[in-house]
This record gives C-alpha cells, structure tokens and sequence, in this order.
C-alpha cells in the first residue's frame, strides 16, 4: 500500500497544500506549530473515524472556513482508490472512488494506517482510559467488528447508566444481560488481539533495545478469568449482579471492559514506575511495529507507518537500531522532526524525500530519486 498523493485544503492551520511523497521515506520537519502533526493526521483520518488526538470536528476547521476537505490517493498492488473526506460541524462525509461511504465498516482495510505520536508515550504513565483508547483503535485495525461491538457497548451502557439515575428502575436487568453479552464479546476480541500482538511485540522490543532488554504487554479484564465468550459472559453478569447496589448509588456502571486497563511490564516490573523516558518510548515503538506486523498479515500489504517527532528522547543507539530496522522493511514511511535528520536519511538510502512546513505551507527540499 502506498500514497501516492495526498490534496488538503482548510484542515487546521493548513489552508492548501498538495503532497506528492516518496514511495519509501518521507521526512517533514520543521519547527514545533508549524503543521507538521496535522498533515499526518489528515492523512490518519482518511482511513479512520475517529483521529489519534482525540479532537471534535469543529477543531479541524481552519479558522474562518465553513468546512474540510482532505482526498488521498492510495495503490495497492497496482490498483488506484480515491478517498475523499469532508468535514463540517455538522458532520463528516466519505466518498470513496466518488461514491458516498455509509458505514465506518466500508471503508475497511481501504487506508490502513499505523501512527505514533508522542501522546502515545504519555498513555504509558497516565491513567487506564488512555490505554484503553490505544487498545480500541489498534484492535479496531485488525478487526473489522470490533468497532460495531465497541458501539453497541457504550449505547447499551449509556441507557443502563441513565437508568441507574432513575427512581423507576424497570428494565435493569435487560439492560444488564444486554451489556454482559456485547461486554463479553469486547473482551474476548481484545484478549485475542492483546495475546496476538504480544508475542511480536516481545521480539520487536529487542530489536530496538539492542536484545538488552525484555518487555512484555498484558490485558487482564478485572474479575474476568475465561477465555470463551460463554464464559467470559457469565462472570461479567456475576460482576454486574455484585456491583448492582453500588451503581445504582453512583448512578453509574462500575465493572465491564469500559473500566479494564492494560499493564506494560519492562524486565519484569512496571514500566510506569520503572522505565526511563527512552525506555517507555522504546516500549510504544515495538507496540508500532507489532501493529504493523498484525495488519500486514490481516490484509497481504503493509500499512502506512505515521511516526510524528519519533527521534526526540530515544538515545541514538537505539535511534539506529530503529531506523535499521525500518529501512529493512517495505513499507511507506511519514516521519516528522524539528530538523533534517542525517542519521535517518543515511539509513533511508536513496528512497527518501525531504519536505519542510512552515506556517501550514509544504515545500519539497528534493532527494536523489526525485532530482
């Protein structure tokens, strides 16, 4: 899978760029608020619906522009697709080769992305809600149907909770054995997907860290010790009859996988605690590339490896180990930096282009393959 040209008009602080990158590296560097982050996440939208910052439509519109306009042009094994995304406050639009996108689920496997960003750093020390973001949108990826239970979930909880507020309280149950049965299925996708990624992560963790080290990444739903969805459902429904008398005081639903978290271990101890800065961004590094290594293997390419300001706080050997790596690997690179990186465009050889933003304008610096 490759981009092959990306047009952007009114997205933040970019009024209009048109970006014809390199089918190997692309470096986009440039000073911090320059508009480096939201070219990469114009692209990241195009595949996904919902963007890695967690931000609301109106927060894409560049200031005094009524909407958003963002079209990509990807091939994959020769064939060309056209997507187009339209944003407004009211709402967004998808059109894919022109036709209207419906359903999150038809633009599947269209665009398929991997992004790094540093708020994806931060999840290792912040609290359980921003690791479990990461897990819904990397399980998502590779998972046609997470998304649609992932949303069946929350409706069904948002009418439990608001019940729960309720003097009548008529209806709990159902909507209790409703929220046991989608809540079981969540769980079972994301311990199949957490034990997936989990043992390429643990080789791609040596990789960067120069086989010094051992890391490892475990999801373990709270109360829940089963595997099989049957199961999985029972003991969630025992949970939610246990938590009964607490919710209704609360007026909010305690257990279920919206309160599970992820745990990230680094030679056996908490790498929250325990990991350097170096370390935690090492450890979010190999999470990308088993990523990666999942959708390739899901769907026959490689997806497109988003990496915004990945050189800052790793030390340069494992900087290098990284970028080895990379160059070893067939896929399309966006890498942004404050500065022209050498030890990067040594390692990307001659497959590489160099672009510098600067107030939401892109401008093409050139390389050998393009001169």
């Amino acid at each position: 899978m490759r981009l092959v040209s990306l047009s952007i008009a009114g997205f933040r602080n970019i009024k209009f760029i048109r970006f014809l990158p390199d089918g190997q590296f692309n470096l986009i560097h440039g000073y911090n608020g320059q508009g480096k982050t939201n070219l990469i996440e114009a692209l990241y939208l195009l595949g996904n619906p919902r963007s890695f910052r967690n931000a609301r439509l109106p927060d894409y519109i560049s200031h005094g522009q009524r909407k958003t306009l963002v079209k990509g042009e990807i091939d994959t094994f020769g064939s060309r697709t056209s997507v187009t995304l339209t944003l407004e406050n009211a709402g967004r639009m998808v059109e894919l080769d022109g036709k209207a996108v419906r359903k999150a689920s038809d633009l599947y496997g269209k665009i398929n992305t991997v992004v790094f960003s540093p708020d994806d750093t931060n999840m290792v020390k912040s609290g359980p809600e921003s690791r479990r973001r990461y897990l819904d949108r990397a399980a998502y990826t590779c998972d046609a149907g997470y998304l649609q239970s992932w949303r069946r979930y929350h409706r069904i909880l948002q009418h439990r909770n608001r019940l729960l507020k309720l003097d009548d309280k008529t209806g709990l149950d159902s909507w209790t054995e409703q929220l046991a049965e989608t809540g079981a299925d969540i769980i079972a996708r994301r311990q199949r997907f957490v034990e997936k990624l989990d043992a390429t992560f643990q080789r791609y963790y040596q990789i960067i860290s120069g086989n010094k080290e051992t890391a490892g990444i475990h999801y373990i739903p709270e109360g829940i010790r089963s595997t099989e969805h049957g199961r999985i459902q029972t003991e969630l429904m025992e949970q939610l009859h246990s938590h009964k008398q607490n919710d209704i005081r609360s007026g909010s639903t305690g257990a279920g996988p919206h309160r599970d978290d992820l745990t990230f271990r680094l030679n056996g101890q908490l790498l929250k605690f325990f990991g350097s800065t170096g370390q935690q961004k090492s450890y979010v590094l190999a999470l990308k590339m088993a990523e990666l290594d999942n959708v390739q293997n899901t769907f026959g390419n490689p997806p497109l490896l988003l990496l915004d300001d990945v050189g800052s706080e790793l030390d340069s050997e494992r900087y290098h180990y990284f970028l080895t790596f990379l160059s070893e690997m067939d896929i399309q690179v966006f890498m942004t930096a404050t500065e022209r990186s050498p030890t990067l465009l040594k390692a990307a050889g001659q497959h590489y282009a160099v672009f510098r933003m600067e107030c939401g304008n892109l401008m093409f610096e050139g390389n050998e393959s393009h001169d």
